[in-house]
């Protein structure tokens, strides 16, 4: 037997050993498996839904009646907001003149140059004016029979009063806003329960698709009705307090001017 023919019996051999173990080594081996797909994540969407019920559905589908009320509750409102801002501008401005008034007027040489240092058209220019007139024009028959004191006194009144009435303009209609706003408000309140109890009459079944309207249109007339009384109330209240803090100074202030024109130099 040749070289080559022992080489061949020997790699044969060699095949028969190797061949089990290979086979065992590919069964014992774990499997890979492929990595599992990731799970699709669903995306939400918002959608954005019209109210039919709100403000403008009352508008739209309100009858002459429910656009009535609200109109008239849209001009108390907007009248009561107008007042409570000028009121309060008024009230801030008073108290800055009677501030000037106190740190000029009584420093004067004389009353007339005191005057000149008060604003034109400012209420303590008007008191002062009155006082300064009745003071120098206190002749005649019908008042020879009233004392000088007397007489520069209620004419400093009138004036004081006069400021006090323009102050007090505009708190009779945040008053009456006040105390009405609530009933218009539930007025369109009953009216849209009206229409609600006809709606489910006409239907025949109280379902939601035929109440949901009138009672949201009743629902928003009581709402609106009472963020037009409240407001109004509040500013109410709060303005008639500034007022009296601003009178004070301004009472003051023509007590102070009467006995300064009662006095040696006023007599002048």
């Amino acid at each position: 037997m040749t070289f080559r023919h022992h080489l061949a019996a020997l790699v044969v051999s060699l095949l028969f050993v190797l061949l089990p173990q290979v086979s065992m080594a590919q069964a014992s081996a774990p499997e890979i498996s492929a990595p599992a797909p990731a799970p699709l994540t669903a995306t939400v969407t918002k959608e954005s839904v019209d109210n039919p019920y709100g403000l403008k559905a009352v508008w739209n589908d309100g009858g002459v009646v429910a656009r009535t009320t609200l109109i008239i509750m849209v001009i108390m409102s907007m009248g009561s907001w107008y007042i409570m801002v000028t009121k309060v501008y008024e009230s801030i401005k008073l108290v800055r003149e009677a501030k000037s008034a106190r740190e000029s007027f009584f420093k004067s040489a004389n009353l007339e140059a005191g005057a000149k240092t008060l604003a034109d058209g400012s209420a303590f220019r008007f008191i002062a004016d009155s006082g300064i007139e009745a003071a120098g024009h206190h002749e005649g028959v019908l008042t020879a029979n009233i004392d000088r004191s007397t007489w520069v006194a209620s004419s400093i009144q009138r004036s004081v009063d006069e400021v006090q009435s323009r102050l007090q303009d505009g708190l009779a209609f945040l008053a009456t806003v006040g105390s009405t706003a609530p009933f218009i408000g539930l007025f369109g309140t009953v009216w849209g329960i009206y229409n609600a109890l006809t709606a489910i009459g006409i239907a025949g079944q109280a379902s939601i698709d035929k109440v949901a309207g009138p009672v949201g249109e009743a629902l928003i007339m009581t709402a609106i009705g009472l963020a037009v009384a409240v407001p109004a109330v509040l500013g109410y209240n709060w303005i008639v307090r500034r007022n009296k803090l601003s009178m004070d100074s301004v009472r003051g202030f023509a007590s102070d001017l009467h006995g300064v024109l009662m006095g040696a130099k006023g007599a002048r």
